[in-house]
């Protein structure tokens, strides 16, 4: 099964916010509807984090979301991923780890990312083993709550 991001729009905003995950999942991940909503806004730490939300399609339908952020003059990490989800109906399938390859993929060919950031609920394991089999390193810090890890591309 091949899947492609597509940016959020007008046109497909509607069908990403009716995926969700399992119930036993949801504490580990905010809703679509919240995502892109704060996408709107971005945040500040180290100056201004613009938000780049997609939908994960697989034959066309839609699967997933997945959503990352830029800073270039943060002194860390320039790609932080802030939200991965599939829908429970498309779970155990490898599109999480596909969308996050193409997010990867995007990173690498920007020569102004050097390193990227991750954060996940403590107790998801599954996230955790997803993410250091993509090669993320947990520094021992945390992003609020959350466990951090890092990708160091250059």
């Amino acid at each position: 099964m091949s899947i492609e991001l597509h940016p959020v729009t007008a046109q497909n905003w509607r069908a990403l916010t009716k995926l969700q995950v399992r119930e036993d999942q949801q504490e580990f991940v905010a809703s679509n509807v919240y995502s892109i909503a704060q996408s709107q806004f971005g945040f500040e730490n180290e100056g201004h984090w613009d938000f780049y939300p997609f939908g994960v399609y697989a034959d066309g339908e839609p699967v997933g979301f997945i959503m990352y952020c830029l800073n270039y003059g943060h002194s860390r990490y320039q790609g932080f991923i802030m939200r991965l989800m599939v829908d429970e109906r498309f779970q155990g399938k490898g599109l999480g780890r596909a969308a996050m390859t193409q997010t990867l993929e995007l990173f690498r060919a920007d020569e102004r990312i050097r390193e990227v950031g991750i954060s996940y609920e403590p107790y998801n394991k599954v996230a955790q083993a997803l993410y250091a089999s993509l090669g993320f390193v947990e520094p021992g810090e945390m992003v609020g709550d959350e466990t951090l890890a890092i990708l160091k591309l250059r």
